[in-house]
């Protein structure tokens, strides 16, 4: 398992010069990722996405109950860098729903729209790091729920619960 959490960012469906660096293509197979099978890269993403709501608490906690920005930048950076469409979307390789996996098909039918809702996610993850460090507890108590929101618009639309 400690093999999956060390998966490099970088892969073979990255941008190219015609397409932003904001839009990641569809990995259509497991060769376009680094992972080694379709059923690790389902592993690595729910494991993925359980550290990042885990992260979202712990960040309430630094940031909203103890108003401890300092104790909260590790867990930011982390946050940032976990939450990035960049590092999430090559685990989503075309057809890996089903088989213990909570995504929707639409996922690969609307691959367009799904992949922007992580420009919207890393936006608001900026905006809570920026807010944060300006020390004001109740616009950081907004920052975090506007990241929240953002997941859970995604997982309505993509995700079986």
């Amino acid at each position: 398992m400690a093999l999956l959490l060390c998966i490099s960012v970088g892969w073979a469906g990255q941008a190219s010069a015609d397409q932003p660096d904001s839009e990641l293509a569809m990995p259509e197979s497991v060769s376009a990722t680094p992972f080694s099978s379709d059923r690790e890269a389902v592993i690595w993403r729910r494991e993925t996405f359980k550290d990042i709501e885990s992260l979202l608490r712990q960040l309430r906690f630094d940031l909203v109950n103890n108003q401890d920005i300092e104790a909260a930048q590790p867990r930011l950076r982390e946050l940032q860098e976990k939450a990035s469409g960049a590092n999430l979307l090559p685990a989503f390789i075309a057809g890996t729903h089903g088989g213990g996996s909570d995504a929707r098909d639409s996922i690969w039918e609307e691959w367009d729209d799904f992949s922007s809702g992580f420009n919207d996610l890393e936006k608001r993850i900026a905006d809570l790091i920026e807010v944060a460090e300006q020390n004001d507890p109740r616009a950081t108590a907004q920052a975090l729920a506007a990241v929240g929101a953002s997941c859970k618009s995604c997982h309505r639309s993509y995700r079986y619960d």
